[in-house]
């Protein structure tokens, strides 16, 4: 029997937004919907999608790093940094072919969906991952997500970064965006949000000091920081 999957429910995501030549004119990785897609039909998004259950199991060459980690903690019941990483990763593989892996093995037999990633010699390798923003999807949406927002340098991949051949058809007319032209793309509201917190930390490569928190419950829509909670020894 089919499990059915409660679709009003909020999940768990992880988004991916992919930055290169920071240093000149700062791009973004950018994709386009499809116009009959359920959720955000024609608009131009950053990789991502919701977490599997099978990610929180994946192999991952190096974990998230401090002090994202216990920023991923703060205003969650679980620990999903495994999970969430491992997402981040696999989705940015499947929509547009670009890898985040360290050479080695896997211990055991690749899922399905990684079977083309682990082919190649490599595993998941979710250091170069930075926690940026993190946002629910406000109520009344076909589909609501609590997404978080990781942000990631084009130098990091262990890809060409202009070959998409190994991308699946759930984004199209993938490209690099520069920074000072993307709001002229048909993009979600949220979206520039996030651009906005990228485009003042496009030349910053440390973590941020807090990540913005866009938090839409059923009763309140609310604008938090999210600091993390530090090391004690």
């Amino acid at each position: 029997m089919t499990q059915m999957i409660d679709k009003t429910a909020i999940r768990d995501a992880a988004t991916v937004i992919v930055l290169r030549d920071r240093e000149t004119r700062p791009r973004i990785l950018m994709g386009q919907r499809g116009a009959k897609a359920a959720f955000m039909p024609n608009k131009f998004v950053f990789p991502g999608g919701a977490v599997d259950a099978a990610d929180a199991a994946i192999p991952l060459a190096r974990p998230i790093p401090a002090p994202c980690a216990d920023r991923l903690k703060e205003d969650s019941a679980d620990d999903l940094s495994h999970a969430l990483g491992a997402a981040a990763i696999r989705e940015l593989w499947e929509e547009t072919g670009q890898i985040l892996g360290q050479p080695g093995d896997w211990p055991d037999p690749a899922p399905d969906d990684w079977a083309g990633f682990a082919q190649k010699g490599l595993v998941p390798d979710a250091a170069p991952l930075q926690f940026v923003f993190r946002a629910i999807t406000p109520p009344g949406r076909p589909r609501r997500f609590d997404a978080r927002f990781f942000l990631v340098d084009a130098g990091d991949l262990a890809t060409d970064p202009d070959d998409f051949s190994a991308a699946c058809d759930e984004l199209s007319h993938l490209q690099w965006v520069a920074l000072d032209e993307i709001r002229a793309l048909d993009m979600p509201f949220i979206t520039e949000v996030v651009l906005a917190e990228v485009a003042a930390r496009a030349h910053d490569m440390a973590p941020p000091a807090s990540v913005p928190f866009f938090r839409n419950d059923d009763e309140e829509s609310l604008f938090l920081r999210l600091r993390g909670h530090p090391m004690v020894d």
